[in-house]
């Protein structure tokens, strides 16, 4: 488990983490969401004692990350994939670390299975790809056979199959009671591997909640009607606290009713429906409008370019 509280970081007059308490639990991939320079970062440096904070405090498992006395065994990171001795193996790699931590030989050789690097673990490291080196920072993270994992955008540089490969196994580590922290800019992906959401933007705490509920906070409460009498229906829908739009034919919106009713009313008059379906916003869509105040470098739009 890991828990911020009140914590702080500022780099000068710059505020890099604004007095945000978090907790992250065991059982469930948790997303760490938030536009560029939101402090996310900074935030998993805090985590993992890479710097010191401002003010307040964050543990992982009782303790700052400092006080455990094997840490590799209490926590697994990868923040910087590309952070190897570029002339060493992978496997070499990992058994330095492995012998330094008192971590057995034979650990090595799961983590390199694990990860799907069995064909080149005698390589070095310098020549990998970008997604090899991802699942050889994985492997890292790994090592310890950590209670708490960490990750900076695991899924960067992966193919389709090696990003499914990482939602499984951030699954399955959750699954067997883990603490899984996983920050990623792919909300697509995101939507898909996390369960729990814990949103940060310009320092400040956004959101600390299921992906469910972030999501529906983020919702219009629309319905998508299509029917071949969508004349007659929308005369019947419309009133004071109901809106229905229109974009092409037979194809209504309606705010103010829910599908449930819409359908009991259509019934009722013996109309007929094609489609019946509750508008919720994507993951991304909900991010974006909530973290619209918080974006600290935003795209101009592109109009009149040449």
């Amino acid at each position: 488990m890991i828990e911020a509280r009140a914590l702080s970081k500022r780099y000068g007059d710059k505020v890099a983490v604004d007095d945000i308490s978090f907790t992250v639990r065991p059982g469930v991939v948790t997303g760490f969401l938030g536009p560029n320079g939101a402090g996310k970062s900074t935030t998993m440096r805090l985590i993992l004692g890479l710097d010191a904070p401002t003010s307040g405090e964050v543990t992982v498992n009782g303790k700052r990350y400092a006080e455990h006395r094997a840490p590799l065994r209490e926590v697994g990171a990868l923040l910087e994939a590309r952070a190897v001795h570029t002339g060493r193996s992978a496997y070499h790699h990992l058994l330095a670390q492995a012998l330094t931590t008192g971590i057995p030989r034979g650990r090595v050789e799961e983590v390199i299975d694990l990860v799907g690097l069995r064909d080149v673990a005698r390589r070095r490291a310098g020549g990998f790809s970008l997604g090899m080196g991802q699942r050889l920072g994985v492997a890292a993270a790994l090592l310890g056979d950590p209670a708490t994992l960490i990750l900076d955008e695991p899924v960067n540089g992966l193919d389709p199959e090696g990003i499914l490969w990482i939602r499984n196994l951030l699954r399955a580590l959750a699954a067997d009671g883990r603490t899984v922290f996983v920050s990623s800019h792919l909300m697509s992906e995101m939507a898909l591997t996390a369960e729990y959401l814990i949103v940060i933007g310009r320092g400040r705490l956004i959101a600390d909640t299921s992906v469910a509920e972030f999501i529906d906070s983020a919702s219009r409460n629309v319905v998508r009607v299509r029917t071949p009498q969508a004349s007659q229906l929308r005369e019947l829908l419309v009133g004071p606290q109901v809106s229905v739009t229109s974009s092409e034919r037979g194809l209504l919106e309606v705010s103010g009713l829910s599908g449930t009713e819409i359908g009991r009313i259509a019934c009722e008059h013996g109309m007929p429906l094609e489609e019946l379906t509750p508008v919720q916003a994507s993951l991304e869509e909900a991010f974006m409008e909530l973290t619209q105040d918080a974006v600290e470098y935003r795209t101009e739009g592109l109009e009149g370019a040449a």
